[in-house]
């Protein structure tokens, strides 16, 4: 887009119901949560392409999906005794779980990363939840250029990432600052972390133990 992005209240009634068409209309929508602002789009192939081009993003990161709650995801993965043990210690919050996808489920390959896993999260912030639940499960992926600082308002968003992009909806200063921890659960029960972040690695494996 050539112009910056339309800029709405996330306490706007008008909010919900305006991001929600946006992104089932193919276009790129920011919004808050509690640890950074994040990019959002339909999971179509066209519109995850759009969301990587925006950030400059390379296709093998793979994209986190939002959820309501691990059962948004079931038709999709494979959900094993780990992940239903940390969905339950600690969504919703800042941790994503890459698990594995259920056989003869197709996602957009900037969505797995060209693996047979996805990554999955449920945001503690009241609108993006909502959101979720609406259209979820829902690609989000960080609101700022590849190797940019991440936006944690508004403002910063719009700077970075504001013509790309449709809507952004502000909620405000993100209180959590750093994006989430990223935790990678095999079919076996085995774990590892791919990106620390507010939850250590220490209290995933006690969450596991």
């Amino acid at each position: 887009m050539s112009t910056p992005a339309r800029l709405l209240g996330a306490d706007d009634p008008s909010a919900l119901d305006l991001a929600a068409a946006s992104i089932r209309a193919g276009l790129l929508v920011a919004v808050p949560t509690e640890t950074v602002y994040g990019l959002a789009c339909a999971l179509t192939g066209a519109a995850v392409e759009r969301l990587v081009a925006a950030k400059g993003r390379d296709l093998g990161k793979g994209i986190t999906l939002l959820v309501d709650d691990l059962a948004d995801a079931a038709r999709l993965i494979v959900t094993t005794p780990a992940a239903a043990r940390l969905a339950g210690r600690f969504w919703p919050g800042p941790l994503s779980m890459v698990v594995p996808l259920q056989a003869g489920v197709d996602l957009p390959r900037a969505v797995t990363g060209g693996t047979r896993a996805v990554g999955l999260r449920v945001p503690d912030h009241p609108f993006t939840r909502r959101l979720a639940r609406a259209l979820g499960p829902l690609p989000l992926t960080s609101a700022n250029r590849s190797g940019a600082p991440d936006s944690l308002d508004a403002a910063e968003v719009q700077a970075s990432v504001g013509r790309a992009v449709d809507l952004i909806v502000d909620g405000g200063r993100s209180p959590g600052g750093v994006p989430s921890t990223v935790v990678a659960l095999d079919a076996d029960g085995s774990w590892r972390v791919l990106r620390a972040g507010p939850i250590t690695d220490a209290a995933i494996a006690r969450a596991l133990a």
